[in-house]
């Protein structure tokens, strides 16, 4: 039983318009109130600047020109055929044009000391010897040293550099990062390359580097419960630098919202298939799908959002075969691309903990933030949601209608009234 069955209908148009909304999940209450959808979505922004030569590599960290700015490099894509390079040494960072960079945080939520203090976990002799190979090289070494004098000052605990070096390369916090911070030939700094301007076949290799990525670091920390892969697109979404990126984050507990999901699923197998999947059906609320995902216009949710599903048997990302990575990543573009650039986005990845007793889809879900949380809300615990998910079902096929008519769509994508009941058929329970 979900949430909303326990007393409050998930969705409901009173007769003045305002439309009322509660997680079948989460148990959040929305309202969108008539006349407040037209508010602009982009983010309020400074003037743009205007780039000189050189400018469009350099112009933060995560930017082609400042590879020594981050840290030590776990892999990265290159070539027109997204060959993957592992561990490559500082001396070589510039032999070869990474088009996808997975580096350590500098700045870890969970640091390496965490899971070495908490859990007494020590680092395997592969990666013991990777951080020494790194500091043999001049180059290398030279990195380690202006990257431990950073974290030095910003914690006051000293590190020697051997330590640094094996915490920078060892974390379970890691990085994803595209090569492009604008686009080619861009003159301002506001011609930025979010998601949704990567080509299909650029956001599939980038998608599917995130989910070999995952997959590396719960295996590489045995203590994790969860690996967090989320993505804040623009400072507004809480993004450090306007420049695209994922964050994959290893955890020792599943999360709050996780627990309450298993115990909903305890009562009901189904929940995801019968709460989510049949509601969208019911109220006209499917987006789009493929063979092997679907889109809804989310229910409840603090901010207009899509819920992406697989529909595959297949609970965890690292257990999808590459046509279903394919098929999600395909629909996660498509819904960036019909965002826009200049809207900010939090993208957050949810599926089955290793070990859960119940099986759960791999699910995305794609959040717009285009308002702030106020006193209103924080006094009652209503939240107001600008945009309704009948129309932002309607806002959204139109855009996608458009982008598929320009060629800059995935093939094989199914927008509003082509999909079918069968389309929000789920399997993760099969």
């Amino acid at each position: 039983m979900s949430d909303a069955a326990s007393g409050k209908t998930p969705l409901t148009r009173l007769p003045d318009g305002t439309v009322k909304q509660v997680g079948p999940l989460t148990g959040t209450r929305v309202w969108t109130v008539p006349g407040r959808a037209n508010r602009p979505l982009a983010a309020p922004r400074d003037a743009p600047r205007d780039l000189v030569p050189g400018d469009e590599t350099r112009l933060c960290a995560f930017c082609e020109d400042r590879y020594l700015e981050t840290t030590p490099e776990k892999a990265r894509l290159v070539g027109d055929d997204f060959t993957e390079l592992r561990r490559v040494p500082a001396s070589a960072l510039h032999d070869t044009r990474a088009e996808f960079r997975r580096f350590g945080n500098l700045f870890e939520i969970v640091s390496a000391e965490y899971w070495r203090e908490n859990h007494g976990f020590r680092q395997p002799g592969t990666v013991v010897a990777w951080a020494n190979d790194y500091l043999d090289d001049p180059a290398g070494r030279a990195h380690i040293e202006r990257l431990a004098a950073i974290r030095n000052a910003a914690s006051e605990v000293p590190q020697s550099v051997e330590e640094a070096a094996l915490d920078l390369v060892g974390g379970s916090h890691d990085v994803v990062v595209a090569r492009r911070h604008v686009v080619d030939g861009a003159v301002t700094d506001d011609q930025l390359v979010s998601s949704g301007v990567l080509t299909p076949r650029e956001h599939a290799e980038y998608f599917a580097f995130t989910v070999r990525s995952l997959d590396e670091i719960a295996k590489a920390q045995p203590h994790a419960a969860y690996v967090a892969v989320f993505q804040n697109w623009l400072r507004p979404a809480g993004a450090s630098f306007e420049h695209l990126h994922k964050q994959l984050v290893a955890i020792d507990e599943h999360g709050p919202q996780v627990d309450h999901e298993l115990r909903l699923l305890a009562g009901d197998h189904r929940l995801y298939q019968h709460a989510i999947a049949d509601l969208a059906v019911e109220q006209g609320l499917v987006v789009a799908a493929n063979d092997h995902a679907v889109v809804f216009a989310g229910v409840g949710h603090r901010y207009p959002a899509f819920e992406v599903y697989s529909r595959a048997s297949a609970n965890l990302p690292q257990e999808h075969s590459p046509e279903e990575v394919r098929a999600m990543s395909d629909l996660v573009h498509a819904l960036h691309a019909a965002t826009g650039v200049h809207v900010p986005t939090n993208e957050e990845w949810h599926y089955r903990p290793p070990g859960a007793p119940w099986a759960m889809p791999w699910r995305i879900v794609l959040k717009w933030r285009i308002s702030n949380p106020a006193g209103f809300e924080g006094g009652t615990k209503i939240y107001v949601n600008t945009i309704d998910p009948w129309e932002l079902r309607r806002r959204t096929v139109e855009e996608l209608e458009k982008l598929r008519a320009e060629g800059s769509l995935a093939d094989g994508i199914r927008i509003g009234d082509e999909c079918s009941a069968e389309d929000a058929r789920l399997g993760y329970a099969d």
